[in-house]
């Protein structure tokens, strides 16, 4: 298993954005130093709590600040986005990682964005202006044909060559045809993640769900391959989860219960997902009440807490139960006191990691 990082990032409305910014990119180079492979930056427009509207730019940054660690968008919500802009955004961010960034898309979640775009989210409309969006971005990656290209959402002009003075649509990205493409799927039918199966991209699957939503994440995902004729490898699957490891198990529950893992929850997911109706994805079981899932049940059930044993022994059986993923992408918060989390980040890396299972030609072959 490889270690990775997922930051949306999140921080309580009222903070300051300067701060905050410097906070997650102080995070990312520690991460670096401690092994980690990867770390995925979140875009929201509107959200206070996420509040990184232009992931671009902050990986821009952070690139000048590491030198080994891959940097990805996580991801591009593309409703949000004219494809011709975020074509050439992309293509200059992959040409200045120099092979060290990868591309997380997916439809957006988060009602402020869908309300300031005017998008009706019960109407789906969101799914599918992400696919055109999609395909208008790998369709200006590949030499386009000049002329109009005209959407009810953007209209603009590829222009003719003019070799003379050098007038081109010219900005590729550096890895070819395109960095590599992560997907991001909450719901256990995710469109999402049926559109990475279809075109062999790499799924992510997000940290409010629960283990029975991950199973189904990954069925739909290795269906939707097996359909294309393609292989579902599942050490590509990279799945998110809150880890915090203490020197105690019960020292590391009061961590998590009285500081910023609790405060995210209670004051921002947990709310979410009672605004839109999706309290489900915690559940083990869809029949419990909405108040049962509690801080203390997410301790137990969602969160992998604990000493090094046991957060070992949760992991271990994560694996097992869905049947064996590739990457583990923690979840960011505030380190604050940040010598803790410093501490369970290092413990994961270096006590727990090393014995954990490794996704060798863990696939599954597409059907004759």
């Amino acid at each position: 298993m490889q270690l990775g990082y997922f930051t949306m990032p999140l921080h309580p409305p009222g903070a300051d954005l300067a701060e905050s910014m410097e906070m997650d990119l102080a995070q990312i180079v520690a991460l670096e130093a401690l092994g980690y492979r990867e770390a995925w930056v979140g875009e929201h427009f509107t959200s206070e709590w996420e509040n990184i509207p232009c992931p671009d730019l902050f990986i821009a940054q952070a690139l000048a600040h590491t030198r080994r660690i891959v940097l990805g968008t996580g991801v591009n919500c593309l409703p949000n986005h004219h494809p011709l802009l975020l074509s050439q955004r992309i293509a200059q961010l992959d040409q200045m990682a120099r092979g060290r960034f990868a591309w997380g898309i997916g439809s957006g979640g988060f009602l402020g964005d869908f309300q300031l775009l005017d998008l009706d989210p019960q109407a789906l409309a969101q799914r599918a202006l992400t696919r055109e969006v999609l395909d208008e971005i790998l369709f200006l990656w590949d030499d386009p044909a000049p002329g109009v290209r005209e959407h009810p959402r953007w209209r603009y002009r590829v222009p003719e060559y003019d070799a003379e003075i050098g007038i081109r649509l010219h900005a590729r990205p550096y890895q070819r045809p395109h960095p590599p493409i992560a997907v991001a799927g909450i719901g256990p039918r995710s469109d999402m993640l049926t559109l990475a199966g279809e075109r062999g991209w790499i799924p992510m699957s997000i940290n409010i769900v629960s283990t029975p939503v991950l199973k189904a994440h990954w069925e739909t995902y290795s269906a939707s391959a097996r359909a294309a004729g393609r292989r579902a490898e599942r050490s590509t699957w990279r799945i998110c989860r809150d880890v915090y490891i203490g020197e105690t198990a019960a020292g590391a529950r009061r961590d998590v219960l009285d500081g910023v893992l609790a405060r995210d929850w209670r004051d921002y997911f947990l709310r979410s997902l009672r605004r839109t109706k999706m309290l489900i994805g915690p559940k083990i079981d869809p029949a419990m009440p909405d108040e049962a899932v509690t801080l203390e049940y997410l301790a137990e059930n969602l969160w992998i807490v604990g000493d090094v044993e046991e957060v070992t022994t949760k992991l271990r059986r994560l694996y097992a139960d869905v049947g064996g993923f590739g990457t583990l992408l923690v979840i960011g918060h505030e380190w604050r006191p940040g010598d803790a989390w410093h501490r369970s980040l290092r413990r994961l890396a270096e006590e727990v990691l090393p014995r954990l299972p490794t996704p060798v030609s863990l696939e599954v072959a597409p059907e004759a």
